[in-house]
């Protein structure tokens, strides 16, 4: 009985690799297993490594080890030899073995290389196996190490090299290096944390569970491994939810999130918008005045009250402004001073059960909740206070404070008399290198020999009185939050016998951001990012928006107030560029030579500070405690910080 299923067996694996030959041949693939020896080339190994006997998935089985055999296999190792030939019935008597008491027990030989098994002795007991979907062959394994390089897949097969050690397991491989620790994080381990032979078991369940709901929404096609999706998932949803969760369940949990997948497999790339949507209302809201509504529920969340924090206030101010301008148009519902996550997100649930179609969460660390909310509620617009955030169904809203920042540096090098002139920074997030840049081009240009002397307020709590005592004659503090009122000794401040007066400041003007966003709403200008391709989006608006200003000292001199409305025109009309001019770094390198324009992603990511900049960005370790997250978060430095247990899955 068992030969004459080993026979309907290998005409159902002829079929099925016929099947497959054809189609990568129509594609446009090599319908052929791949040969190692053709994917080798000299120089590129930096030893072996012998394994010894392990249990190697199957589907990581992808070729062979040289050609010899090649043609007698489809790409998925399904036979494409005819029933008549001496190789058909090899393979039948192997299957007819593997169905008796015996079963196929010897071990087949191969090579691992880049993750990827190639075999050298057993391509039919490979094949016999996989025509049964067996999830794992027996092999004794040589492993070939490439030479280690700057290219992303050698280096995440090295991090992989160190996940193997910890976890012993291949389905743990990532495209991108640094990812184990991330997914350490997420189930709850510390970054070295051996997993023993339970926790192996649990895994190995909850991926094989995953990897089905992953391939039937098409995962095979995308250029991710299944442990990337598994990631971007886990951003949501925690994995323990993995075992509580039916087939049908956990694809509708993948669905959710399945845009940001597919922008994972792109490599993450965020839309950065400069500029607000044009007045023009929208053409097809003319033509048919129902496609787009004509009222918003629009919900404000924060992790704050307005009393408690100058940020918060801020924003604040900004929703007082957004209900001013717009009337009726809007209702506005507010949820302040959710202190957790948990909060956070019962706050979002609350607010969708109040009718919120908007959702605003005015700071970076809510990002973790309005990444549950946005896959709980796909239909409800969700917008984060934050930059550069890589998820297609929380768009995020942040200022061009660098504008300000530069015309501050120029009234600073004109008021200046000794040329010594002193920069606070906040945190090393993104934004803020562009910021300090700014404000000494600007210096630069009204005081060529003048010099910016840096310093962190989250590395030391008097970075202003230390600036005082190294004799600076300005100092660029932290800017004040809101247009309505000067504050001392926020913004540009004079030192004057060891007190600080305020001259002028950029400010944050949110109600403009909140009325703009929210007329694109009602005038389609949201669906100008809603193309058939996955995007994040980031809203990265400055002074031709009115997001940003400079508020002005009363007794400024007239002639400091008309250089500074001079430069806010001209950066508003876009005749004046900050960084359109000659720069080098303090490395010495050329950045530009006065011909190069940075783009909005260049400026938003710089890591690097001007030559006329004395100081340098702190790293993470030398941060005060209480600025680690916001860095976590947002830090320009935040893909080489190691996750930690609580930390969001970005």
């Amino acid at each position: 009985m068992s030969r004459q299923e080993a026979v309907e067996q290998y005409s159902k694996a002829l079929k099925q690799g016929r099947k497959t030959q054809k189609e990568r041949t129509l594609r446009g693939q090599d319908p052929f297993p791949q040969v190692l020896d053709d994917i080798l080339n000299p120089g590129t190994s930096a030893g072996q490594v012998e394994l010894g006997l392990i249990d190697i998935p199957a589907e990581y089985i992808i070729g062979t080890k040289t050609g010899g055999r090649q043609n007698a296999f489809a790409a998925d190792f399904m036979p494409l030899m005819g029933p008549e030939t001496e190789f058909a019935v090899k393979w039948i008597n192997l299957c007819a073995a593997h169905l008796s008491d015996e079963g196929i027990r010897e071990p087949i030989r191969c090579f691992e290389y880049l993750g990827r098994f190639y075999v050298q002795e057993g391509n039919k007991r490979v094949s016999v196996l996989k025509s049964y979907d067996a999830p794992t062959v027996p092999a004794y394994v040589t492993r070939i190490l490439p030479v280690r390089t700057e290219e992303s897949k050698i280096l995440a097969y090295y991090d992989f090299l160190h996940a193997w050690q910890l976890t012993g397991l291949y389905q743990v491989s990532f495209s991108r290096p640094g990812s184990f620790t991330k997914l350490q994080a997420a189930l709850g381990y510390d970054p070295d944390h051996c997993w023993d032979e339970m926790e192996r078991r649990r895994f190995i369940s909850g991926f094989a569970s995953f990897q089905r709901a992953f391939r039937k929404l098409g995962g095979d096609a995308l250029e991710l491994t299944t442990a990337d999706a598994l990631l971007v998932w886990l951003r949501v949803y925690p994995f323990a939810q993995l075992s509580k969760m039916s087939d049908a369940d956990l694809t509708k949990s993948l669905r959710a999130v399945w845009k940001d997948v597919e922008l994972s497999a792109q490599g993450e790339q965020i839309a950065v918008s400069t500029e607000t949507p044009d007045k023009t209302p929208h053409m097809l809201n003319r033509i048919v005045k129902s496609v787009f509504p004509d009222h918003l529920c629009v919900a404000f969340v924060s992790n704050l009250l307005p009393e408690e924090s100058d940020w918060s206030r801020a924003h604040d101010i900004g929703r007082q402004y957004l209900e001013a301008v717009m009337g009726e148009q809007v209702s506005v519902l507010t949820y302040y001073g959710v202190k957790s996550e948990s909060e956070a997100a019962s706050a979002m649930d609350a607010a969708v059960t109040d009718g919120a179609q908007v959702i605003f969460a005015t700071t970076p660390t809510l990002i973790g909740a309005c990444r549950k909310a946005a896959a709980k509620y796909p239909g409800i617009r969700i917008l984060n206070c934050s930059a550069s955030m890589p998820y297609t169904g929380v768009r995020t809203y942040y200022s061009r404070i660098y504008e300000g920042k530069f015309i501050t540096g120029a009234l600073a090098g004109a008021l200046c008399k000794s040329g010594r002139i002193g920069y606070v920074a906040s945190n090393p997030i993104f934004g803020v290198p562009a910021s300090i840049n700014a404000f000494a081009l600007g210096v630069q240009m009204t005081n060529p020999g003048a010099r910016t002397r840096l310093r962190w307020s989250c590395v030391e709590e008097d970075a202003m009185e230390r600036l005082a005592v190294d004799g600076a004659e300005l100092v660029s503090n932290r800017d004040i939050p809101t247009p309505d009122r000067m504050r001392e000794p926020w913004g540009l401040c004079q030192v004057w016998d060891g007190s600080y007066y305020s001259v002028a400041s950029p400010y944050w003007h949110w109600g403009n951001v909140y009325v703009k966003l929210v007329r694109g709403i009602l005038d389609g200008g949201w669906d100008a990012f809603s193309s058939g391709v996955p995007q994040a989006v980031n809203y990265w608006w400055g002074m031709r928006s009115g997001a940003v200003g400079v508020l002005l000292r009363d007794d400024l001199p007239e002639g400091a107030r008309q250089l500074v409305e001079l430069l806010r025109r001209s950066i508003a009309d876009g005749t004046l560029l900050p960084f359109d001019r000659p720069i080098r770094s303090q490395d010495g390198a050329v950045r530009s030579d006065g011909t190069h324009w940075f783009s909005p992603e260049e400026i938003l990511h710089m890591n690097w500070l001007c030559d006329s900049v004395e100081g340098e960005i702190p790293p993470y370790d030398a941060l005060l405690p209480m600025a680690r997250p916001l860095s976590r978060l947002l830090g320009v430095y935040r893909d080489t910080i190691p996750p930690e247990k609580e930390d969001p899955l970005l």
